[in-house]
């Protein structure tokens, strides 16, 4: 009985076809790359200060310190949330007396902003943040909507899968990247922060959803070799394009409700994608649609000017795998023995971890010091090498040294932060933006060593848990930033401290490098300190004659 990948091989590796759904699929991505981290533009905090209303009976000397000053990064500037009792500044502006030298302004009552906030807008012409007031007791809001953006993901992480099982890959590709872009739309006439909010939702949802479609499609059409670069540079790498576009559609758009209708366009004109991109024919097998499978086999095999069988796929000879009988697995499987449960506990940690740092360190450009524009671009573009080396170290060298090697990369260089001179702000930013590269390579890697250290029959369970802990940790990682408004070291040494000490935990997983994908639990790779009885020789042990699985070297990010 031959499989897909047989059945298909005469069609080759990388003809026209290949590259078209390669880069297609790729593509598709790239909205993907500027719809999550446009938040950071769209809910961007200008410096603001309590508004004084010119009804106010003031003097120019009392209008001028009006408002109290409060010591920040070691400098006086006015406070964000107070200003002195209008009532009191008022009636010493009619008695002629003067603020300073007349009056003491630290004895002064002092009170929160009655009246509102005057936004700056040297950066910004308007944001979520400086239409609906999510400053002082409200700004709490604004990382929460990134929260409920991320929520959205985990939501669309439960159901993505089961909808491409359901309907098809193209269909739920085409009908998400709609969802995303028409949800992005109907933001941009928000009436209010929960409106926004719950839209946020949305988008979020359509985002995991049609990306997970992307790499399905992609990784079930393209052959084996390719499928190892389409998932690790091609929709990593183009990720990072459309993340890469933002800060450029941000410099020139300042006004949030014209920045978010400018990038729901690129996904308007994916649409045209629907005419090139092909539905899977794994998929139209599995449903038992083999005339339609072998119709698209045969336009690939045209696209690359080759001469296809009459008849390609003899239902009789396809191995139907739903079909088979199998022990079934359960959730409850990944703590069974004591070393899945060691390995399913330490991959929590590991996916939550990186993903606070990966995300964390992606949203706090706005409070690096420079240009917000040029650091969201450098942000950006640091994604590109790490990925290019994540590909090459899951190439050619282990994966538990390669992990922790990036891992202790981004962990030290953010604790450093904290020594550098204040004066020194570019060489801070280089340090984070190598922090930035570290934990992102780290990011790219680990869905390949999480699925080589599971076995077959709870792989995608085990990944699938996993990847939820990643959720979680994206929807924590906006209040890590967050705690910068107390203190702006403190989210770098939490993450730092966080990456490291996850760096000496991965130290303890099994290397998985160069050997065979385990297919049963008593086949996983040994957590390293534990004990263990001794198993039987023909759990661990292959017979003569026997294929070795193939190692899995290909990964979603």
């Amino acid at each position: 009985m031959r499989d897909y990948d047989e059945v298909t091989a005469f069609l080759g590796e990388w003809g026209p076809f290949q590259r078209l759904i390669f880069f297609l699929l790729s593509a598709s991505i790239i909205p993907n790359g500027f719809n999550g981290m446009s938040i950071v533009f769209l809910a961007g905090t200008p410096e603001h200060r309590c508004r004084v209303p010119d009804t106010a009976n003031l003097s120019s000397a009392w209008r001028n310190h009006s408002i109290p000053l409060r010591v920040q990064d070691g400098r006086e500037v006015p406070h964000s949330c107070r200003r002195y009792r209008l009532e009191a500044i008022a009636n010493f502006s009619a008695l002629g007396l003067e603020p300073g030298r007349d009056v003491d302004l630290e004895q002064l009552e002092q009170e929160s902003c009655l009246d509102g906030w005057e936004f700056s807008q040297d950066v910004f012409l308007s944001t979520i943040v400086t239409e609906w007031d999510l400053v002082c007791a409200n700004d709490w809001k604004a990382p929460l909507s990134i929260s409920m953006f991320f929520i959205g993901v985990l939501l669309g992480s439960f159901i993505s899968g089961q909808l491409s099982d359901r309907f098809g890959r193209k269909n739920v590709l085409f009908v998400t990247m709609g969802m995303q872009t028409g949800f992005s739309f109907l933001q941009v006439f928000s009436k209010n922060f929960e409106m926004f909010t719950v839209l946020f939702v949305l988008v979020g949802m359509g985002q995991i959803s049609n990306y997970v479609a992307a790499f399905v499609l992609g990784t079930e059409v393209l052959g084996k070799s390719v499928r190892i670069i389409f998932s690790t540079l091609g929709v990593c790498i183009f990720y990072a394009f459309g993340f890469m576009l933002l800060p450029l559609f941000a410099y020139f758009i300042r006004n949030w409700r014209m920045l978010l209708l400018a990038l729901t366009m690129p996904g308007v004109l994916c649409v045209v994608l629907w005419w090139f991109i092909p539905e899977s024919p794994r998929w139209l097998i599995s449903q038992g649609r083999f005339e339609e499978a072998e119709a698209i086999i045969h336009r690939a095999a045209k696209m690359n000017k080759i001469v296809a069988p009459s008849t390609i796929f003899e239902p009789s000879e396809l191995q139907d795998l739903s079909s088979r009988k199998q022990q079934p697995y359960n959730i409850l499987d990944l703590l069974r023995t004591r070393n899945i449960r060691a390995i399913t506990i330490m991959s929590i940690v590991l996916w939550m971890t990186i993903s606070v740092g990966y995300f964390g360190l992606s949203l706090d450009t706005p409070n690096l010091h420079g240009d917000i524009y040029v650091n969201c671009l450098l942000s950006a573009m640091v994604e590109v090498p790490a990925y290019t080396l994540a590909w090459l170290l899951l190439r050619y060298l282990p994966r538990r040294y390669s992990m922790a090697t990036a891992l202790f990369l981004g962990g030290g260089v953010l604790l450093f932060v904290q020594l550098v001179p204040s004066e020194l702000y570019y060489l801070a930013t280089a340090l984070v933006m190598v922090g930035k590269f570290g934990v992102t390579a780290a990011f790219a890697m680990v869905y390949v060593y999480t699925a080589e250290l599971y076995p077959t029959v709870v792989r995608n369970m085990g990944v699938g848990v996993s990847s939820t802990a990643s959720r979680l940790g994206s929807i924590l990682s906006p209040y890590f930033v967050y705690l910068g408004a107390y203190d702006r070291f403190l989210p770098y040494i939490l993450m730092g401290s966080l990456t490291i000490l996850t760096a000496i935990l991965t130290l303890f997983f099994p290397e998985s490098f160069g050997t065979p994908l385990p297919d049963t639990i008593d086949q996983m790779l040994r957590v390293k300190g534990l004990k263990y009885r001794q198993m039987p020789s023909h759990t661990r042990i292959l017979k003569d004659g026997e294929e070795n699985p193939t190692v899995l070297k290909s990964t979603a990010f």
